[in-house]
């Protein structure tokens, strides 16, 4: 293990995933309702830490050569961003509760809530160019050490992703508010929103 390398890779890792974003709001919801966090935590982590092995091992130039993969994710992503962003953006403009009742009243099954946090994960195309393209071609400047920098970018995805998830209890005081609920519901619409129209018109 180089431990130089491991650290450019964690704070390279880092520095792509904090961004706001479809996932990590997905993320922060699950963590303030207290639902199914630690399974949304994992499979956001691990579906990170398969994206930057393929990277690693040149999956990128491998991507280069089927260009009809871009659209295909472009348009299913925005699809998919489409509907769940309108859920939220319902719930935020009809939702009464404060965070105790939603939590309550609208808990998702743990199958059902793994298949929409994979699918904001898989289907966005950002996620593969931020992965596989850029964490892959930076790791190709670490000859025979690309392993410790794969491996330092997947502790900061595994890091960040429970740290929001569980972290999220801090702010539940917070959301015990039906406005505040509101908020971030609306929050979590615009993301989603902004995000299927950057994918829409090719940004």
């Amino acid at each position: 293990m180089d431990v130089p390398v491991f650290f450019a890779g964690l704070s390279m890792g880092l520095s792509l995933i904090v961004a706001i974003g479809a996932q990590n709001a997905f993320v922060l919801r699950q963590g303030l309702k207290a639902e199914h966090v630690f399974a949304v935590c994992l499979a956001c982590a691990l579906s990170d830490a398969v994206l930057i092995a393929l990277g690693v091992s040149g999956l990128g130039a491998v991507m280069a050569w089927a260009p009809w993969l871009g659209p295909v994710l472009r348009y299913g992503g925005a699809a998919f961003l489409i509907w769940y962003g309108a859920k939220s953006l319902w719930s935020a403009l009809r939702s009464k509760g404060a965070l105790s009742a939603a939590a309550a009243s609208e808990r998702t099954p743990l199958l059902k809530t793994l298949a929409a946090c994979l699918a904001i994960t898989w289907l966005n195309p950002h996620v593969y160019l931020d992965t596989v393209v850029l964490l892959g071609s930076i790791a190709a400047q670490f000859p025979g050490r690309q392993v410790s920098f794969a491996a330092g970018a997947t502790t900061g995805s595994f890091l960040f992703f429970f740290a929001l998830g569980y972290g999220a209890a801090w702010l539940r005081p917070l959301f015990a508010k039906p406005a505040a609920w509101r908020v971030l519901e609306g929050l979590v619409a615009a993301v989603m929103g902004s995000i299927a129209f950057k994918l829409l018109v090719g940004a």
